[in-house]
C-alpha cells in the first residue's frame, strides 16, 4: 500500500490518494475544490493536482470517502466522481444528522433530502469495504461533528478532524452537534485502542513556526505526546479545557459556503432564472452571549 499526500495551503487540508502498488486499486479522501470568498469565486487547482497523480500512475480510483462534511473546504467530490467514472462518494451513515440540523439553519430548500441519498454509499463501522484489492474499515469518532468517521486502510488510519498532530492537537467541538465528551471517548477509546504503530494521518496541519507540514505520526506518539489529549489526560480535565478554549475560537472563515454544499455530496447549487449559483449566508446564527452594554443594539438588530 502506498498513500501521497497532498497539502491545500489555503485551509491547511490535507488530501491523500491510497493506493495497491501492483494492482493500482485506489481510494481519494477528503479532496478540496479551491474557493476565494471575497470574490466568491472556485476553481480545480486542487482537484487538477490529484487528477494528473492518478492518471500518471494508472490508478483505478474506487471510492472518493469523506471523513466527515467539512466546514473549512468545499469537497471536490463530484468533480472527482464525474472525471473517475465508477468510482464512489461515500461518507459516514451519520451524515443524516448533520444534513437535518443543516436544512433547518440554512433553511436549505423542501426537497433537500436528510436520508443521506446524495452519496453514493453510506458507510457503516461494523463492515469491511472493498475498492478493487484494497480493503478499509470505518471507525466512528464523532466529536468535532456527530457524523465524523475514521478510515483505516492497512496499517493506516485517517483521522479526520478527530485528531491531528501532536504539537496541534485535536479537533474543536463547537460545531451544532459537536461534543467535547464524545471525541475524548473518539480519541481515547477509539483511535487510542489501535497499535502503537498504527501511523495516524491527520486531516489538516497547522504546524508551529519552524516546523514543515507533516501527514502523519504514529498512535503511539499520539498517545504520549498530543498537546490536548495524551492517553493519560482525564476526561473532565480535557472536557474542561476543550469547551473553554472552542469558546474563544472565531466560526471557520468559510463554514457556511463549505457546510451547505458539503452536507450535498459536495454538489454546487443549482443555478437559479438568471443561470447564476447562489449560496446561502445567514446573519446572526451564531451569534455570542451579549453584554450588558450589547443588549439593546442587538435587540434593535433583530427588529
Amino acid at each position: 500500500m502506498v498513500i501521497e499526500s497532498f497539502f491545500d495551503e489555503r485551509t491547511w487540508t490535507l488530501t491523500y490518494v491510497v493506493w495497491d502498488k501492483k494492482t493500482r486499486d485506489a481510494v481519494i479522501i477528503d479532496p478540496v475544490l479551491d474557493y476565494e470568498p471575497n470574490s466568491s469565486k472556485i476553481w480545480t487547482e486542487s482537484v487538477d493536482e490529484v487528477i494528473r497523480f492518478v492518471k500518471t500512475n494508472d490508478l483505478t480510483i474506487h471510492y472518493i470517502l469523506e471523513t466527515h462534511a467539512h466546514a473549512d473546504h468545499i469537497s471536490g467530490a463530484q468533480l472527482l466522481k464525474q472525471y473517475f467514472r465508477g468510482s464512489r462518494v461515500a461518507i459516514g451513515h451519520r451524515i443524516t444528522e448533520v444534513q437535518r440540523m443543516f436544512r433547518t439553519i440554512l433553511n436549505l430548500p423542501e426537497g433537500f433530502r436528510t436520508d443521506g441519498a446524495q452519496f453514493d454509499e453510506l458507510l457503516y463501522p461494523d463492515k469491511t469495504y472493498h475498492a478493487g484489492s484494497l480493503t478499509f474499515d470505518i471507525l466512528e469518532t464523532p466529536g468535532h461533528t456527530p457524523a465524523c468517521t475514521s478510515i483505516r486502510i492497512g496499517d493506516a488510519v485517517f483521522t479526520g478532524d478527530a485528531l491531528f498532530n501532536p504539537d496541534v492537537g485535536t479537533g474543536r467541538c463547537d460545531f451544532p452537534g459537536g461534543s467535547a465528551k464524545d471525541m475524548y471517548e473518539s480519541v481515547t477509546q477509539v483511535l487510542y485502542s489501535l497499535p502503537d504503530e498504527t501511523k495516524a494521518y491527520v486531516g489538516h496541519d497547522y504546524p508551529p513556526e519552524g516546523r514543515d507540514v507533516m501527514a502523519f505520526t504514529t498512535i503511539g506518539e499520539q498517545k504520549k505526546n498530543n498537546i490536548a489529549l495524551p492517553a493519560s489526560r482525564s476526561e473532565e480535565d480535557f472536557v474542561s479545557w476543550r469547551n473553554t478554549r472552542d469558546s474563544s475560537l472565531q466560526a471557520p472563515r468559510l463554514l457556511f459556503q463549505s457546510i451547505q454544499l458539503n452536507v450535498d455530496a459536495g454538489r454546487l447549487p443549482e443555478p437559479s432564472e438568471n443561470e447564476v449559483r447562489y449560496l446561502r449566508i445567514p446573519l446572526n446564527v451564531f451569534r455570542p452571549e451579549p453584554t450588558p452594554d450589547a443588549e439593546l443594539s442587538l435587540e434593535l438588530l433583530d427588529e
